[in-house]
């Protein structure tokens, strides 16, 4: 059992021999339909929006055009995509009683696309985290150009797919309405291998949660070092050094809390997802609460799309002013949308330096407005 798991669904691992206690959950599960449907639709309401300014702000500023930029973008695509396509048909799945009502294609369509977006998040997530180590380790290097990361989005979009393609192979759709029975079933399914299902969802773990969040705490201990030992002579360097680590300081932050807050989201889920392979009987979790405790994960590990908005307009200096700047353009005031949002004064244009601060002073490049823009595209 992975994220593609539909809950609710009518599971024959979730019934085994005790289809009453079964039933006797959906029907616990329906008495908190009024509590449940509420929060999965403030989920995708907050998502989509959410995710949708992030996208259109990064994809109409030029200057915010740079690797990480893209890469997040990539991340809110993946999180709209599962607000739009998986949130909704999976929570209106969890409350039908006859089972799948939407058909074959979308049956296939959503457990496949569930955990190629998981995959997508925890790959952009840990490139991200690769990203900005090169920034820290190598202030003067090359930036990456946007046709490479182009080319990095494509190959997490294609190895997702490729990690996912095992639950579409083993998903089963089951029209039983045909023979009397008010039961449709689209569920992933694995006959007599459930060896290795258990394989299959061990790597899961390990692939989509395990080693990426590994990647990024390695990466990010690593800048944390960097950052502390950096060091440089004189005190406009020192003070040059400063202004720049504060600014690393804060992209670090909100880089290290939007891992946070996937790695906690999906804990529960991943968990859950664990138990019932080892229980295929569900032994460990009472049958009559199995429903509410998988939707409960599932709402919680869906709300990780809603975050990254959130985090990203309150710590990223330059997305919060140019959202700010549409808004207010939106809203009819013209004279703050002819304001550019963040025209430094011409005191700090002319005095910003690009330093290698591995190097000292002798690797100052530039000190004009040209240097101080180069200097100061972090993100």
């Amino acid at each position: 059992m992975n994220a593609s798991q539909l809950p609710g669904a009518p599971s024959a691992a979730a019934s085994g021999n005790g289809s009453a206690e079964h039933f006797e959950g959906l029907a616990v599960l329906l008495q908190l339909k009024p509590l449940f449907v509420p929060l999965y639709a403030l989920l995708t309401l907050v998502g989509v929006v959410g995710n949708s300014a992030l996208i259109a702000v990064i994809a109409r500023t030029r200057r915010l055009h740079t690797a990480t930029n893209f890469l997040i973008g990539n991340l809110s695509l993946s999180d709209l995509l599962v607000c739009v396509t998986c949130v909704p048909v999976s929570v209106a799945h969890a409350f039908e009683p006859r089972g799948w009502p939407y058909g074959p294609a979308l049956c296939y369509f959503v457990t496949f696309m569930q955990p190629t977006t998981v995959y997508v998040s925890v790959l952009s997530l840990a490139a991200i985290a690769v990203d900005r180590y090169v920034v820290v380790a190598h202030p003067i290097r090359r930036r990456v150009s946007v046709r490479a990361c182009g080319y990095a989005v494509l190959v997490i979009w294609l190895l997702s797919a490729a990690l996912a393609s095992p639950v579409a192979a083993n998903t089963l759709y089951n029209d039983f309405r045909p023979q009397g029975h008010q039961l449709v079933v689209c569920e992933e399914l694995w006959y007599e291998r459930e060896g290795q299902r258990l394989a299959y969802s061990c790597s899961t773990i390990f692939i989509s949660y395990m080693l990426p969040l590994s990647t990024i705490s390695v990466s990010y201990c690593a800048i944390t070092a960097r950052l502390e030992r950096r060091a440089m002579p004189g005190a406009i360097l020192r003070q040059t050094q400063e202004k720049w680590r504060l600014k690393k300081r804060k992209t670090f932050r909100m880089l290290v809390l939007s891992a946070l807050t996937f790695a906690i989201c999906w804990l529960p889920l991943q968990t859950f997802n664990l138990i019932h392979d080892l229980d295929a009987q569900v032994v460990i979790i009472d049958k009559r609460y199995f429903n509410v405790v998988q939707l409960s994960c599932h709402w919680l590990a869906m709300s990780s799309t809603c975050y990254n908005p959130f985090i990203y307009a309150s710590l990223h200096d330059k997305f919060k002013a140019e959202l700010t700047r549409r808004l207010l353009t939106r809203g009819g005031r013209g004279s703050a949308a002819r304001t550019p949002a963040t025209r430094s004064p011409p005191s700090a244009r002319t005095s910003h330096v690009h330093v290698s601060f591995a190097s000292g002073a002798s690797e100052i490049l530039s000190a004009g407005r040209g240097g101080a823009q180069q200097a100061s595209e972090l993100l």
